[in-house]
């Protein structure tokens, strides 16, 4: 499985997410279509936000692949234009990485 993440992973999903198994591609802010297509977005299983303030590249990365999963996880507030289309967004201080990681990686 392949996933993108994109922002400052300060809370460490993708280091938990590489432990599942999980290749990891990341992407930092801002986050752009040009950025996200050479991490290879197309073949992408998850697109993981950590940083919820660059909640436009939810829809590029949709655009980009219709099938990646996005999962926002991190502290913040996702725009409200964006929240219909993201997978699932969970609160750092509600699960930790490992957690998180182990249900996504898992799948």
């Amino acid at each position: 499985m392949k996933a993108i993440i994109a922002g400052t992973d300060t809370e460490c999903v993708g280091e938990e997410l590489e432990a599942q198994g999980v290749g990891i591609t990341r992407v930092e802010s801002p986050v752009f279509a040009e950025a996200l297509e050479e991490a290879g977005i197309e073949d992408a299983a998850l697109f993981i936000l950590t940083d919820l303030e660059e909640g436009i590249s939810i829809p590029l990365a949709k655009e980009a692949n219709p099938d990646v999963r996005a999962v926002c996880y991190g502290e913040g507030t996702l725009p409200e234009s964006v929240r219909s289309i993201v997978d699932l967004v969970v609160d750092p201080a509600l699960l930790d990485a490992e957690a998180v990681a182990e249900e996504l990686g898992g799948e």
